[in-house]
């Protein structure tokens, strides 16, 4: 069905994964599993004359058939534990045996962190292309906080792999919420981290309720990051410029706390300011991912825009189980994609979503202080 189409697929470059690595570690939010083991995964699929190709959204046809992909689970597992590397590939051949079809691309669930890598490793192995699109522009802890399920899809039947070769079907799920429920019970069992594939998608679904252009947003994101870095240039000033980010705390981490529950890595990290920032307490509260940060205990910015904890000087994106007593970081605030801020999304995306009930959110743009987004 796609061959027609094949002229417009990007194959990347080992320089385009060092570049994605960068980016989706950014988009990640501090979740989404540590993108360096993404990379070298990559990085050998390449080097073992596998393609990872890229289609652009609007060459997708509207009768393709897509399935979802990404890792599930705790990032500090997918840190510790190696991938098998094949557990994508055996979730994609398990459903389309189980739904007796054959997918023509695979989409990103998210583009933050490994995961960013994890569908384009699958896809390379199965001879197919990703689209240049995912489900949340960013990362969340949970299966349903894509704007694939907020927008209607069912995503089972789903099968999900583990590195042990274990492969189970979730056969039908009442919500997308229990879909969860019951995949977070399943990957505790198989060791905290494993991969889920979900039931396939229309073109025209993924054309119309995706986050466009992760791939190339990612890429070029990393790419602005090396540059500066390169020209000696404020790599963090970069990424604010490009992305319509602001600085909102520069600072030491003085205190973590952090823990593995459920499936998650939740906890807080309390960063005390420096320069501009000085006599300041910031704190995050995370979840998997960064979810709320506050000043001097008054919330600032909230889920769904993106809140970056990135090294001072190098403007690396630290992940929440890299996050270090001692560290000298500046954070960062994004804007989210507005399929994010809909009433719908934020029942699920938003703060309520996260449990925390007395907390609205506010885009970030409303909080920018006089005179612009850059730092």
């Amino acid at each position: 069905m796609l061959t027609s189409r094949r002229e417009s697929l990007w194959t990347l470059s080992e320089e385009d994964i060092e570049a994605l690595e960068i980016g989706a570690a950014i988009l990640g939010t501090g979740g989404g599993g540590n993108p360096y083991i993404g990379k070298l995964r990559a990085r050998q699929a390449l080097r073992e004359g596998n393609r990872l190709r890229i289609m652009p959204l609007r060459d997708l046809p509207d009768d393709a058939k897509v399935v979802s992909l990404g890792g599930i689970g705790a990032p500090l597992i997918s840190f510790e534990r190696i991938k098998e590397g094949r557990e994508g590939l055996r979730c994609l051949r398990a459903l389309e045996e189980r739904l007796d079809f054959k997918a023509d691309a695979i989409a990103c669930e998210e583009i933050g962190g490994q995961n960013a890598f994890e569908p384009l490793i699958t896809a390379s192995l199965a001879g197919l292309p990703v689209v240049d699109a995912d489900g949340m522009g960013r990362a969340f802890p949970e299966m349903q906080m894509t704007t694939y399920s907020i927008y209607g899809h069912r995503s089972t039947p789903s099968v999900m792999c583990d590195p042990h070769g274990n492969v189970v079907i979730f056969d039908h799920a009442i919500t997308e919420k229990w879909h969860e429920r019951m995949a977070r019970a399943c990957v505790i069992a198989q060791g905290g981290a494993s991969t889920l594939a979900s039931a396939p998608m229309s073109g025209a679904f993924v054309k119309r309720f995706s986050i466009p252009h992760s791939y190339t947003r990612a890429i070029a994101l990393g790419r602005a990051v090396r540059q500066a870095r390169e020209s000696h240039a404020d790599p963090i000033a970069a990424l604010c410029e490009m992305e319509q980010g602001r600085l909102v705390h520069t600072g030491k981490i003085v205190d973590l706390k952090r823990h593995l529950r459920g499936g998650f890595v939740t906890g807080e990290a309390i960063i005390e300011g420096f320069d501009a920032h000085g006599g300041q307490t910031g704190s995050v509260l995370i979840q998997n991912e960064n979810l709320i940060f506050k000043r001097d205990g008054v919330v600032e910015v909230v889920v769904p825009d993106l809140i970056i904890i990135l090294d001072i000087d190098s403007g690396t994106a630290i992940t929440t189980e890299m996050l270090r007593y001692g560290q000298r970081v500046a954070v960062v605030a994004l804007p989210c994609h507005p399929l994010l801020g809909t009433p719908e999304a934020l029942e699920v995306v938003g703060p309520r979503g996260f449990g925390f009930e007395d907390i609205n959110y506010r885009p970030m743009a409303a909080n920018e202080p006089e005179g612009g987004s850059a730092p």
